[in-house]
């Protein structure tokens, strides 16, 4: 006789990308659409997921150290049932199991959407389910994060392999979503009051699809699909071409922030990396893109600390940051992750160095950013309210073009309004500004 407590209500916790945002997005739909209830309260649900991330060995200790806490209440409450999916199941798989044994389920990243499946034990599902290689991806519908904006995932998977990254072991081939769907999809979310979408793939600029590349796709995507505001990310350097930047250049909805990760200024360790790019491709495509927009805002990833990064090598990394100016970028000192070829390599930069190399560069950057900011006082930038200040309640939090936050009076503004905002203060990371009016 089975005296499982039936499961009702979930609660989700997302770690990782924005890809990870999206997947939990589409998970809570199909969770919905199943006759399950999502709870914004934790101690409410009696399911509790947990969407994980591998890139990097910190974001799976957070994820263990959060388990440990759930193995504590769920020993309270032993009904309590706890999904792990994604990245992190994908890489770990039965071994999760092992270092968390409290876990009932443990899903990958081409299995995440069968939860429903799993919970009602049908179509042959099972507790750990990491298979790869899932065809059907166009039934994979996307759903708004916010009643104002949404993710659309364009592709899935990766196909560049490089060195440091774990991407493509957890996430697979790279498989691409028919143009047709992503419109039709975009289209649903514009219908539902969705005003700005992002588009995502670990390279969208890699997007093929029935003779689409990723500048037609854009193209569609701004002609067809009835969203005021276009995103995407992340650009692969060696894909961006010159017809994606005249494609931005031509279409005003298209926001002008490229997201373009660097990883190195050194052509040796970005062959390490396997990032079939130099130094000089890179500067190249900077100098395009900054020749044919207006204004665009920069940002990028970069990794210190590679196996074998010399002191003189690091210093062409900062030589980089200071010739490209990036709006802002996210810096990370390198981590081993297992399965990867830099797995094998000679890992000979101290911890205690990469820590000095990954300091001196956030200084450097922050600078910039602080300058980059600065120049934006006087300006007027369309921006999408996004919520309240999360530290003063008299203050909105609003999205510019350029992916800048800015801080605005409340006055009468709701989520999802597009604002004229002159900027009038910056800081390294905020903008601060006064409505000028609304955008129709």
């Amino acid at each position: 006789m089975n005296t499982e407590k039936e499961i009702r209500t979930f609660h989700i916790s997302t770690y990782g990308c924005q890809m990870n945002l999206a997947d939990s997005s589409t998970l809570a739909a199909a969770m919905t659409a199943r006759g399950f209830r999502r709870v914004s309260d934790e101690k409410r649900a009696d399911l509790i997921i947990l969407n994980t991330c591998s890139v990097r060995d910190k974001a799976e200790q957070r994820v263990l150290g959060r388990l440990g806490e759930l193995a504590g209440i769920k020993r309270k409450n032993p009904d309590l049932r706890l999904a792990v999916v994604g990245c992190m199941a994908q890489r770990l798989g039965d071994g999760l199991l092992k270092q968390a044994p409290q876990v009932d389920y443990v899903l990958g990243t081409d299995r995440v959407f069968d939860l429903p499946d799993v919970i009602a034990r049908a179509n042959g599902s099972r507790r750990v389910m990491t298979a790869l290689g899932r065809n059907d991806i166009d039934t994979i519908a996307p759903a708004p994060e916010t009643p104002y904006s949404g993710f659309v995932t364009i592709s899935r998977g990766c196909d560049n392999y490089c060195t440091y990254c774990i991407v493509p072991f957890v996430r697979g081939k790279e498989r691409a979503h028919s143009a047709d769907f992503i419109i039709d999809s975009m289209k649903r979310l514009a219908d539902r009051g969705v005003v700005e979408v992002t588009l995502l793939g670990q390279n969208v600029n890699s997007y093929r699809c029935r003779g689409t590349d990723f500048p037609d796709l854009l193209m569609r995507a701004a002609g067809e699909s009835g969203v005021r505001r276009l995103r995407f990310m992340t650009s692969h350097p060696i894909d961006l071409s010159t017809k994606l930047v005249d494609v931005m250049a031509r279409c005003p909805a298209i926001m002008p922030h490229i997201h373009l990760p660097l990883q190195s200024g050194a052509d040796r360790v970005l062959k390490n990396m396997g990032r079939e790019y130099t130094i000089e491709h890179y500067l190249k495509t900077v100098e395009y893109i900054r020749s044919r927009l207006d204004y665009v805002s920069l940002t990028t990833d970069l990794i210190v600390g590679f196996p074998g990064e010399t002191e003189s090598e690091y210093e062409a990394t900062l030589e980089a940051v200071r010739t490209i100016r990036y709006d802002s970028a996210f810096m990370f000192r390198y981590s081993v992750r297992p399965g990867t070829a830099a797995a094998d390599y000679d890992d000979d930069v101290t911890e205690d160095e990469k820590i000095r190399r990954l300091k001196k560069l956030i200084a450097l950057q922050q600078e910039i950013s602080f300058a980059c900011n600065r120049r934006e006082v006087g300006r007027v930038r369309h921006s999408l309210v996004e919520g309240t200040s999360r530290r003063d309640r008299d203050y909105l939090r609003a999205r510019t073009e350029g992916n800048k936050t800015v801080l605005i009076p409340a006055g009468d503004l709701h989520e999802g309004d597009i604002v004229r905002v002159k900027i009038t203060s910056a800081d390294a990371f905020t903008l601060h500004g006064e409505v000028e009016g609304t955008c129709q």
